[in-house]
C-alpha cells in the first residue's frame, strides 16, 4: 500500500519506534519522541543497504521518493566513494 502525507501526519508516537512503508524501499521510522525520519532501504553489492534521505516535515513525502528514485532536486542520496549508483 502507498503511503500517504496525511497517514505520516497522523502517525503518534509508540513506546517503540516503527516504520510505515511506502513503495520500492522507501519507509519512514516514527520514534518514541515523536520524530519522522525517511530511510530508503537497497541492496548494493549482495549487501542490504539504508540511506538516510532526511526528516519529516523538512522533507516532504514527495521530495523522499524523488531521492529514493534518484530524481533532480533535494535531497540527493549520496554514496560512498565506491558507490556509482544504485
Amino acid at each position: 500500500m502507498t503511503l500517504t502525507d496525511s497517514a505520516i501526519k497522523k502517525a503518534k508516537p509508540r513506546a517503540a519506534q516503527y516504520k510505515l512503508h511506502d513503495e520500492k524501499g522507501l519507509f519512514a521510522i516514527i520514534r518514541p519522541t515523536g520524530g519522522k525520519l525517511w530511510r530508503f532501504k537497497y541492496r548494493y553489492q549482495g549487501k542490504e543497504q539504508q540511506l538516510s534521505l532526511g526528516t519529516y516535515p523538512d522533507v516532504s513525502l514527495k521530495d523522499a521518493r524523488k531521492g529514493r528514485d534518484g530524481a533532480d532536486g533535494s535531497p540527493k542520496p549520496k554514496f560512498s566513494d565506491d558507490q556509482q549508483s544504485i
